[in-house]
């Protein structure tokens, strides 16, 4: 029996089998099995992890469209960033991947237009496991549907999920350090709905025989198994209901029932028309604060507050982020710096590496001569 049948016959067994307590390992064990079997058969076609198929990334980030074909992904990406005159297609086995380069607050974000998923893409119809190996290196996921088939959204959360792609979620804190000898044994912080034998034999059926494993949070045996595989990707993701402009006001409360029915806050959501280029400014401020880039403007010695270019970071990140990001000789030289804005108690504050920075802080780097 081929790796294809196993995966089928598994995949049958788990769907009729009733999930209750007395059946909890075993079905834990059968979808232990499933995704070790699953990475065997991606090992041997060559597509598994997201690996040789990868699109060079540029500027400051990179978001991913994701859509059915003809939902008008093509259409957007030329909209927010006049790719068809920019750029060609980075071409790697049968499939185009188009990019474009959006310009905003000073930042380059790469917006590439990845071929239309289809059903069954993880499963490799259509090229569909190199789109999704270049979806898994983005930092944040577009989906685009059409208003008249919010539906499509259901179909393209399948099939990320499919290839280890986790939407909107962070990675389960489940940490296994193994041991030489004493078997298995299972810690929690919380009081765990599954009973510990069946996250022993989750962990038996990935090869660990002594180990100690710590679950930090209340899991269910598909983010159990994905704290053990450890080879996830999650991103964040956002929603554009395209086609916006040819609905009638009576049919909205239709798109906004499809909506919530997929825990989709109609309010979050984002309707555009890519083709008479309406909405498009708030797709652009969103993708900027879903990415959580701020502009850093650096005092440069003896030219001033440089508020063209800005130095572009992530939230979160510090001066010893920026004087990385600078490059040259700035990490062995650094003395300390000092910052003015948002970030700072007050103007020209000096302060050291770990400052944490904020959006429009002015930094100047003092510096070793």
């Amino acid at each position: 029996m081929g790796l294809d049948e196993e995966i089928q016959e598994l995949e049958e067994e788990i769907a009729s089998t009733p999930y209750n307590k007395s059946t909890e390992a075993h079905i834990g064990r059968l979808k232990s099995k499933l995704a070790e079997k699953k990475e065997k058969l991606e090992q041997q076609s060559g597509s598994g992890g997201g690996g040789g198929y990868a699109v060079e990334k540029h500027g400051d980030a990179t978001v991913a469209l994701v859509g059915f074909p003809s939902v008008g992904k093509s259409t957007l990406l030329n909209a927010l960033t006049n790719a068809e005159s920019e750029t060609g297609a980075y071409e790697f086995t049968t499939l185009d991947v188009y990019p474009g380069m959006l310009k905003y607050k000073g930042a380059n974000i790469q917006i590439l237009d990845v071929p239309g998923l289809i059903e069954g893409a993880a499963g490799g119809r259509g090229g569909g496991k190199e789109v999704l190996s270049v979806v898994r290196t983005a930092d944040l996921i577009v989906f685009l549907v059409s208003v008249f088939e919010i539906e499509q959204y259901d179909r393209l959360r399948e099939e990320l999920y499919k290839n280890k792609i986790r939407i909107d979620t962070e990675p389960p804190r489940v940490t296994i350090r193994k041991k030489a000898k004493d078997g298995i044994s299972v810690n929690s912080s919380v009081d765990l709905d599954l009973d510990e034998e069946t996250v022993k034999s989750v962990l038996r059926e990935h090869g660990y025989v002594n180990a100690d494993v710590t679950v930090g949070e209340q899991v269910d045996l598909d983010r159990l198994i994905d704290g053990v595989m450890d080879n996830r990707e999650y991103v964040p993701s956002i929603v554009a209901i395209n086609k916006a402009d040819l609905i009638e006001p009576d049919y909205l409360p239709t798109v906004e029932a499809d909506l919530e029915e997929r825990d989709i806050d109609p309010e979050e959501a984002i309707f555009i028309s890519a083709e008479e280029e309406k909405g498009l400014d708030g797709l652009t401020e969103r993708i900027w604060q879903e990415l959580g880039l701020i502009r850093i403007y650096m005092d440069k010695p003896g030219r001033g507050v440089d508020r063209e270019e800005p130095l572009i970071l992530r939230r979160g990140d510090t001066v010893d982020d920026a004087c990385e990001k600078l490059g040259g000789s700035f990490d062995e030289r650094f003395r300390f710096a000092r910052v003015s804005g948002p970030s700072a108690k007050h103007d020209e504050q000096q302060v050291g590496r770990d400052h944490e920075l904020a959006d429009e802080d002015v930094l100047r780097i003092v510096a070793r001569k």
